[in-house]
């Protein structure tokens, strides 16, 4: 027989769950897979917080090997943020984490965010109009009611208030158009420290002073010690022991009550970005100079809300096209289409300007920008409500393009098929002096407005909902868009609205429409549309969704018959969610 032993055969393989391991010990852990033959039960029996500290120093710092922090998950619960900041906070394509919903919960008792202002007479009138909106979310809420049940009486055999809360649900769905950016709100996500790393870089490079203190505040989270679910129990226990062993006692409170840090090597280097900081101006720039002047075409009158973006066929160099409209996109208020065609329009030795333009800053651990993966697949330029968008945000197997803030696409009024119409109601009146008194005082501070930015007009224009800001004013004479006057002293352009991030956009409420570019592959387009096309889901992106398929259905009609959707235009029972 040789001297040299054989390796019996291994068929069994062993899985065992993981618990009570610190994110950063067992990330090392599991690291050491590629390095040792030790299994992770062993591996996790010699490691200690200060050797992980000095494996990652090395190898994460050192040697750029990132992919380590993907194997360390940290729980964090974030609590009293506002809704703007919530949407900034989630906005991370690899996240997980659930947000209170605006459906389910009384926000009229959340308090909002107070941001600073540059006098207190805009600080007065901010929380007036604040205030204002949250008493006008009561009312609407409670005048809907009033109307959904004169609209659907109670069916024999239903208890009072099961039909109350149903239909009270129906109606702060209505009501919620009214809750302003400022409102707080919780959430609680779990992310893996690669991602926490990126995440807290980017709000700290924020606009924003609640966003970049919400990074700081999650980096000395990460830092510090973290709470234990488990420390009153375990002092119940140590103090047990200590009436019968005090040396036993103090041995077991070492661990059992020791503080535990998740992340705190992981992400002592974060910093804001660098590379977007330097790169934002920068294309703001390009994209103020490409368009300058040029008024923002609306957008298709058989599908006002969404547009499947589709390259023209004798498009040349599609690839880098794409990438630089992407680039651009985000500092600007005009629709995809129009951005690309302007750029389409420009020599092959431009579009190469723009693109380098967009990658200039780029350092030696910075990522390529979320732009150039938005530039193939099926792309949905959208335009909604913000509360509606929050939904559609959450959606993770796809790219997303965020603009800014603005007045500059008016707000929804939210009139559902179905159901009784806001605008028809009592309460309308209330509703729309509401928003207009919100985006009045958006305009005053930020000298920007509905009427800085002009609009192209085209007689296939249709409204989304009746909306008493610029919307179309159908008449004798055909479809026209009233944006009012110009502001003195400003220039009619796209780029002039696109300022920075204003402390009056807290004021914005969830009616606002804003715009977005979602890039996804087939199977997520799929999805989408079937999930947020239920009857139990807001009308705002039920709508949104039906748009989506109906665009894909135009320009593949082979595949149209792979979408299991409902019509969101077909009656649905109200009484049930």
């Amino acid at each position: 027989m040789s001297d040299v032993q054989k390796t019996s055969p291994a068929n069994e393989t062993d899985v065992y769950a993981i618990h009570g391991a610190d994110p950063e010990v067992l990330a090392y852990a599991m690291a050491k897979y590629s390095r040792s033959a030790l299994t992770l039960r062993e591996s996790l029996a010699e490691i200690s917080a200060q050797k992980a500290e000095q494996f990652l120093n090395t190898f994460y710092f050192a040697y750029g090997h990132r992919s380590i922090a993907d194997l360390a998950h940290v729980a964090f619960a974030i609590e009293r943020l506002s809704l703007l900041a919530a949407i900034s906070l989630v906005d991370e394509p690899r996240w997980d984490g659930q947000e209170r919903s605006t459906r389910y919960q009384n926000f009229r008792k959340s308090g909002y965010y107070q941001p600073k202002f540059e006098s207190s007479q805009q600080s007065a009138f901010f929380s007036q109009v604040v205030d204002s909106m949250f008493d006008g979310y009561t009312d609407i809420g409670e005048g809907m009611l009033a109307e959904l049940k004169a609209h659907t009486p109670r069916p024999e055999g239903t208890d009072e208030a099961s039909y109350t809360r149903t239909l009270k649900a129906r109606a702060y769905d209505m009501a919620r158009y009214l809750l302003p950016l400022a409102t707080n709100t919780s959430l609680g996500q779990i992310t893996n420290a690669r991602t926490l790393e990126g995440q807290i870089a980017r709000l700290l490079g924020s606009e924003y002073a609640e966003i970049r203190d919400l990074g700081e505040k999650l980096r000395a989270a990460a830092a510090g010690p973290a709470w234990n679910v488990q420390h009153g129990a375990a002092a119940e226990i140590l103090e047990d022991i200590r009436t019968m062993d005090a040396d036993l006692a103090a041995r077991a409170g070492e661990h059992l009550l020791r503080e535990v840090r998740t992340s705190p090597t992981l992400v002592k280097y974060t910093s804001p970005s660098d590379f977007e900081a330097k790169s934002k101006p920068a294309l703001r720039q390009a994209v103020r100079e490409l368009l300058a002047g040029a008024a923002i075409e609306p957008m298709p009158a058989d599908s006002p809300n969404v547009e499947l973006i589709l390259p023209a066929a004798s498009d040349g160099m599609s690839l880098e096209i794409d990438l630089a409209a992407s680039l651009l996109y985000p500092h600007t208020h005009y629709r995809f289409r129009q951005v690309r065609d302007a750029v389409a329009a420009l020599g092959e030795a431009r579009i190469a300007e723009l693109i380098e333009l967009g990658l200039e800053h780029r350092g030696r651990h910075d990522e390529l920008p979320r732009a150039f993966a938005a530039a193939n697949g099926l792309r949905f330029d959208i335009l909604m409500d913000i509360g509606g968008f929050r939904d559609m945000h959450r959606h993770r197997r796809c790219t997303q393009l965020l603009q800014a803030y603005t007045t500059v696409h008016g707000y929804e009024v939210p009139d559902f098929p179905g159901q009784p119409q806001v605008s028809t109601s009592p309460v309308f009146a209330r509703y729309t002096e509401l928003v207009e008194r919100a985006f009045a005082f958006h305009s005053s501070v930020t000298g920007t407005g509905a009427s800085v930015l002009p609009v192209a007009t085209t007689p296939k224009l249709a409204a989304h909902s009746v909306a008493p800001v610029p919307v179309p004013q159908f008449g004798e004479s055909g479809v026209r868009m009233q944006w009012g006057a110009p502001a003195a002293g400003l220039a009619a352009t796209a780029a002039s609205a696109v300022a920075s991030a204003s402390a009056a956009d807290y004021a914005l409420p969830l009616a606002t429409r804003c715009r977005s570019l979602f890039t996804m592959d087939f199977a997520e387009a799929v999805y989408i549309s079937e999930l947020r096309s239920t009857p139990a889901g807001h009308w705002s992106y039920r709508n949104v969704a039906w748009q989506m398929y109906s665009e894909v259905a135009r320009a593949y009609p082979s595949l149209a018959k792979h979408f299991r959707i409902r019509d969101p235009h077909e009656p649905i029972d109200l009484l049930q969610r």
